[in-house]
């Protein structure tokens, strides 16, 4: 068993309970080819429970800095996260997340970059819309609702299948591709 399975596992044992998690539209989540998950950021917790409530192991691209420790860099890298520069158009994490889909994983971002401390949405980087556009990776819009509170409702939804097709069509640009995709998760937000 590989260390990302038994953190998933460790983990969803703590938050399920703890957060009263619900996940509604899992199904929606395709089980095989490349996956793009993009959801809000309203905390740091946001990834590990995209992490777990996803039937799909999930790589993240995380700030530069988390990864400056050793120990926390390195067991950063083997659950499958690697380092971005926030700010900059970082080549180098660039190609790490298209090699992650062209291998037919699932990438999860927050196309807003950072997390909101208001918890309403913020503006979205290109970066996402860079990824939906240069792979034939699926976009699946996440919507986290609620507070990380103990014993208070947090809510999970995923959406359907965003048709690319369109904007690929149309030769959409980065920045109105990641707009797109943040218009999927409020309409999530709002249900």
């Amino acid at each position: 068993m590989k260390l990302y399975d038994i953190a998933k596992l460790i983990v969803s044992a703590i938050f399920y309970p703890l957060f009263r998690i619900k996940v509604i539209g899992k199904e929606n989540i395709p089980k095989n080819g490349p996956v793009i998950i993009c959801s809000n950021h309203i905390s740091n917790l946001d990834p590990p429970v995209v992490g777990i409530t996803n039937p799909r192991t999930v790589y993240f691209m995380a700030k530069e800095e988390l990864f400056d420790s050793k120990l926390f860099g390195g067991l950063l890298r083997k659950i499958n996260a690697f380092p971005v520069k926030r700010g900059v158009a970082d080549r180098t994490a660039l190609k790490k997340g298209i090699h992650v889909l062209r291998d037919g994983h699932t990438l999860g971002l927050f196309p807003e970059g950072t997390r909101s401390k208001t918890g309403q949405l913020g503006k979205p980087l290109a970066g996402v819309g860079f990824f939906a556009l240069k792979t034939d990776a699926q976009v699946i819009p996440c919507a986290i609702k609620g507070t990380y509170k103990p014993f208070r409702k947090l809510e999970v939804r995923y959406g359907k299948p965003m048709d690319m097709h369109k904007l690929k069509n149309e030769k959409a640009g980065a920045k109105e591709t990641s707009e797109a995709i943040m218009m999927e998760i409020k309409k999530l937000l709002d249900k």
